[in-house]
C-alpha cells in the first residue's frame, strides 16, 4: 500500500532527519541510494501519511523494518515497540561503539530496533570503517 507524499512533507521530513536514516544514522549523501520516506506506524495498520507519523530511512533499514512495530529484545525476552524516530531521541536508545562503526543498544527498544532493522548488517559495518577512514563519519548529527 503506498499513500502519495506532497513535495513540501517530504522536504519537511527530510529537514527534521538532516537527510541521515532515522535507523542507523547512514548520511544519504555517502551512499549511492535515495532514502525513503518510511510511515513508522504502517499504512496497513491504519498509520497515516502526517508528519508525525513519517521519518527518513535508508532503503535496506526500510525494507527490514516492513510492516513491523515491534521485535524481540533477546536480553530481556520480551517483544518491545520499535524505536519511534519522531517520538524517542536516537541517543536514548542508541550509542556508537568505539570505532563509529557499530550501533549498540542501550534498552531493550534499542537492541530489538536493531536487530530486527540488521542496523550492524557486515555491509554497513564495513561502509561505516571506510567512512571513519575519510573522515567522512560520524558527523554526529542530533535530530
Amino acid at each position: 500500500m503506498s499513500a502519495y507524499i506532497s513535495t513540501t512533507l517530504k522536504r519537511r521530513v527530510r529537514t527534521r532527519f538532516s537527510n541521515y536514516c532515522a535507523y542507523c544514522h547512514s548520511p544519504e549523501v555517502l551512499t549511492v541510494s535515495t532514502f525513503e520516506i518510511e510511515h513508522i506506524v504502517p499504512l496497513s495498520v491504519g498509520g497515516k501519511t502526517e508528519f508525525e507519523n513519517l521519518c527518513l530511512a535508508c532503503p535496506t533499514c526500510n525494507r527490514h523494518k516492513a510492516f513491523r512495530q515491534m521485535a524481540f529484545d533477546s536480553s530481556t525476552g520480551e517483544t518491545v515497540p520499535l524505536f519511534n524516530p519522531q517520538r524517542q531521541e536516537w541517543v536514548e536508545h542508541f550509542v556508537w561503539n568505539e570505532t563509529f562503526t557499530e550501533i549498540i543498544g542501550l534498552t531493550a527498544v534499542g537492541r530489538a530496533t536493531i536487530s530486527a532493522l540488521k542496523m550492524n548488517r557486515i555491509q554497513l559495518i564495513r561502509v561505516r570503517q571506510m567512512w571513519v577512514k575519510m573522515e567522512k563519519f560520524p558527523s554526529l548529527i542530533e535530530f
